[in-house]
């Protein structure tokens, strides 16, 4: 252990921390702008470029004091040192630093997408900064608009938090340092457009972003132009993520379940039907389970032709992952929709038919954690003459503004029901929104069909967790399933690349694109790297679960009424024509543009 002071404050810290963790250890306050770090996810960034946590050390390692001010994430402490971190020279230092930053910066904070969330404009503010004296060039940029993301790089500071996700949580690669000087920063290869790079829309960078550079399309204004179209009837479906999450903007503790009150907020706002993603999970379950339980079958009879291990393809983000990097195994994935797709499907066919309402009338709507949803309903795949299963999705966040500019308090909600059928529900679609819940919902499905007995433990908790990579054995009355699970692609990527090399064999394997899966989603209330938000949400998905009276998605009365009354069987001839896809080799798919 190494012993120093912090402010006069002794302070007693492990070999290898820097003064920026020593100081929070210590409850020190030390302004950061491009160090980010989400703790136990494996993220953490420090290139110590924006010299933002400057601290003055009065002692160093040889007694003497530092000439130089040192970047508080980058220094290590060691025995003896002695730093002030709010000294009037570190002040000086700190201020001159961020009018430098905001001098080659956009000053539109009232229209900017993250103004009130902005690290940057936060840090201004704290410093006392009123007004910017450097005055000269500023370098200006086109904007890139994808269907899912804006990257607005004026507005770019160089903290490559971006980068670091992309590269080394995501591996994707999409972003890096581009440029020299004045004209640098961070973009997709020689400039590219987002959607024609590697770039798989899971947003992630959107969620790091300290400034706006990097936000979500915002569709709010064309769902209320839908909503107040009088030829048109607009449904809502809510995924479970958003409703263990979007308190927090509205003060709630992070956790806290809003389920009655987000269907309440959902009708106040003029939709005309209430529904719920979470009974187009229970359907996906039906279907991916179906899938894996015909091809387990299918192996262990000796059919050499079966591929193993099914994937998961309820995640946008992570279809285009593997649609990018492993086209030689586009036939390994459930060929199963996602379950907001699945939904679009069936509100626009079945629903659709049932209340009498033309396909071209009716706009499908979600709420997602997701920015890759975005891009998922856009795919032309999910179109039908034309016209898209689903029409809009708005985020976590973008549900909240809109509530917001409702006047409308979501506290204040009374708690109320979803429509029915479309909106009824199990436990086990509600931890689709955890990392290894899509995967918990199939194995309970799973194992009731393939024994033909009564699940005695519906927790299979040996599949729950946050660690990056992980697998367990689940036992179908003595048939051992293996299972393997990944959150954040770069794990993703590790695991698929285990099973091409045959170093491991799993049965079926769970992906989710993002940092504890949809609860840690691009789209959600932004966690500014405090891990414990994530946590908290990962609680409440499971304490939702259990409080449900059905936990069993092939115990939904709604679902079973769908097949009897439309579908026919899982996996039948009209549940593929309707829940199915199929994906594409986009390996080579990088266009330059002129």
């Amino acid at each position: 252990m190494i012993k120093l002071t912090i402010d006069n404050k002794p302070v007693e810290v492990a070999e290898g921390t820097t003064i920026l963790k020593a100081a929070r250890q210590a409850g020190i306050h030390i302004p950061t702008l491009c160090y980010f770090e989400l703790a136990g996810m494996n993220f953490e960034n420090k290139p110590g470029g924006c010299r933002v946590c400057v601290v003055e050390v009065v002692k160093d390692f040889n007694g003497r004091p530092r000439r130089n001010l040192a970047p508080a994430c980058a220094t290590d402490c060691v025995e003896g040192m002695e730093v002030l971190t709010h000294s009037q020279r570190v002040i000086n230092a700190r201020r001159t630093v961020v009018e430098l930053i905001l001098s080659d910066h956009p000053t539109d904070c009232l229209t900017c997408s993250k103004s009130g969330q902005c690290e940057l404009q936060k840090l201004a503010q704290n410093l006392g900064i009123r007004e910017i004296p450097y005055k000269g060039e500023q370098s200006t940029y086109r904007v890139d608009m994808s269907p899912s993301i804006i990257r607005d790089v004026d507005k770019c500071i160089m903290c490559r938090r971006c980068e670091n996700v992309c590269n080394n949580i995501q591996s994707v690669g999409a972003l890096s340092a581009v440029n020299r000087g004045f004209q640098a920063v961070v973009a997709p290869a020689f400039e590219q457009d987002m959607i024609d790079s590697p770039c798989v829309m899971c947003g992630q960078c959107v969620q790091v972003c300290p400034v706006g550079a990097l936000s979500e399309v915002d569709d709010t204004r064309s769902v209320m132009m839908a909503i107040n179209d009088p030829k048109k009837t607009v449904v809502v479906q809510t995924a479970p993520a958003v409703r263990v999450a979007i308190g927090e903007e509205f003060g709630l503790e992070p956790g806290t379940i809003v389920t009655g009150q987000l269907a309440a907020v959902l009708r106040q706002l003029g939709f005309n039907y209430v529904f719920d993603t979470d009974f187009a999970a229970d359907l996906t379950i039906m279907e991916e389970g179906t899938e894996l339980l015909d091809r387990i079958k299918r192996f262990t009879e000796g059919d050499k032709s079966v591929r193993l291990p099914i994937l998961t393809s309820c995640c946008p983000g992570w279809v285009n992952f593997f649609e990018h990097n492993f086209p030689d195994m586009l036939d390994v994935p459930s060929s199963a929709k996602s379950p907001q797709q699945m939904f679009g499907a069936i509100a626009k066919s079945y629903w659709a038919e049932k209340m009498g309402i033309k396909r071209e009338d009716l706009v499908v709507v979600s709420i997602m954690p997701c920015l890759a949803k975005k891009y998922e309903c856009k795919r032309e795949e999910f179109y039908v003459n034309g016209n898209p299963d689903v029409d809009y999705v708005l985020s976590t966040r973008e549900l909240a503004r809109l509530i917001k500019q409702f006047n409308l308090d979501l506290k204040e909600m009374p708690s109320e029901d979803f429509d029915d059928p479309l909106g009824e529900s199990t436990g086990a679609a509600v931890i689709f929104g955890a990392t290894g819940g899509v995967i918990e919902a199939a194995a309970r499905t799973a194992y009731e069909v393939f024994t033909g007995k009564k699940l005695e433990k519906i927790d299979f908790t040996e599949l729950r967790g946050l660690e990056g990579i992980r697998d367990a054995w689940v036992d179908f009355n003595g048939t051992p399933i293996h299972i393997g699970i990944a959150h954040g692609l770069k794990n993703a990527r590790t695991l698929l690349e285990r099973v091409r090399e045959g170093k491991e064999q799993f049965h079926a394997i769970e992906v989710m694109a993002c940092p504890g899966g949809c609860i840690g989603g691009a789209g959600q209330p932004y966690h500014h790297g405090n891990s414990e938000i994530i946590k908290k949400r990962f609680a409440a998905t499971y304490e939702e679960d259990r409080n449900k009276p059905i936990r069993k998605s092939h115990e939904n009365p709604s679902i079973i009424k769908l097949y009897k009354e439309y579908l026919g069987e899982p996996c039948g001839h009209k549940s593929h024509e309707l829940l199915h896809t199929h994906y594409f080799d986009k390996s080579d798919h990088v266009e330059i543009g002129e």
